[in-house]
């Protein structure tokens, strides 16, 4: 069994999805500390015709000090979410795929998520389905682990009953493989190539958040990610 971990990303990169796509279970590591700088668990680009769009969700940290990601809530002051759904909506109005997402974007930015890793979770899910990849959620919080580093990801293998870990390959330089090995499990890199595809507004921005790619690519979106990908 193919174990990867990843944290929920807010609207996660291609990246993200080709190396759930190489794994049998994705674990999200929900109860890991929330960076107190900026960080992808909060915010993405997307495109709009000025270039790269930011989109952040705030949240409350002021005060509270090491905040778990699963415990941090989303700070719902001033009118962002009407703000963020029509900016999705104005720079993907020419998308031809836009329309198959819109619901579900205004559930998103409808105001009812408490927590921040509520909301990621909804949107990874959603997008796991539209591009159809079978992958198991399992969140680190039902695993119970209070490990660190890469002993943190050697319990979760060796809880999950795991073969391997998978890993991107920019985490080489921070993982010590010796660790897996001493429990006989492999520790593999997967090398992702982002996918160019036809998008709206002007020059080619790569590594947007993959809502780019299903909005403009549809259905073609899962092969245009996984077609030229070299193995894991």
């Amino acid at each position: 069994m193919i174990i990867s971990a990843n944290q929920p990303y807010f609207c996660p990169f291609p990246g993200f999805f080709h190396k759930a796509f190489l794994a049998d279970v994705l674990v999200i590591l929900d109860t890991v500390q929330f960076p107190q700088g900026t960080t992808w668990i909060s915010r993405n680009r997307f495109k709009n015709d000025q270039g790269p769009m930011w989109l952040t969700i705030p949240v409350w940290k002021k005060g509270l000090g090491m905040q778990p990601i699963n415990q941090v809530r989303i700070c719902y002051d001033g009118r962002w979410p009407r703000k963020h759904l029509q900016s999705l909506k104005t720079a993907y109005a020419h998308a031809p795929y836009l329309e198959e997402h819109l619901s579900f974007l205004e559930e998103i930015f409808s105001g009812c998520w408490e927590k921040l890793a509520d909301l990621n979770l909804a949107i990874i899910r959603h997008l796991l389905e539209s591009l159809a990849i079978k992958t198991r959620l399992v969140l680190l919080s039902e695993l119970e682990i209070t490990a660190r580093g890469t002993q943190l990801l050697v319990e979760v293998c060796c809880a999950l009953g795991a073969s391997t870990y998978l890993a991107q390959g920019q985490a080489q330089k921070y993982l010590d493989a010796r660790l897996f090995q001493e429990k006989g499990m492999e520790l593999r890199f997967c090398k992702y190539i982002p996918p160019i595809y036809p998008q709206l507004w002007g020059d080619f921005l790569a590594n947007l958040s993959i809502f780019d790619l299903v909005c403009n690519c549809g259905a073609r979106a899962r092969d245009i990610l996984l077609g030229h990908q070299p193995a894991g």
